[in-house]
């Protein structure tokens, strides 16, 4: 199906696959209890994986650029991500 050659990209694909089996985990869970209460509690731990899996993906990426890109390109891209997360936050 798929010929991966970089193990990077391998991991970087799996912990999105991970993050959606958790978000239809929890969207099956909220369904089966349907209650406002109770998918409203499973919806505020999904919280924590969105931003988890960001910043998982994002140090894989990074790690994996490392060698391939100017130190003023992978300041450029650290400078893009942090830019992000102020922008998340001021909402």
């Amino acid at each position: 199906m798929f010929f991966i050659t970089e193990k990077i990209v391998f991991g970087m694909a799996g912990i999105r696959v991970l993050s959606a089996t958790i978000e239809f985990t929890a969207a099956m869970l909220m369904l089966k209890y349907g209650r406002v209460e109770t998918a409203f509690k499973i919806n505020a731990a999904l919280a924590l994986v969105g931003p988890t899996v960001f910043i998982a993906v994002t140090s894989l990426g990074l790690i994996g650029l490392a060698g391939k890109i100017s130190p003023a390109g992978m300041a450029t891209v650290i400078l893009g991500v942090l830019l992000i997360f102020i922008g998340i936050n001021k909402l």
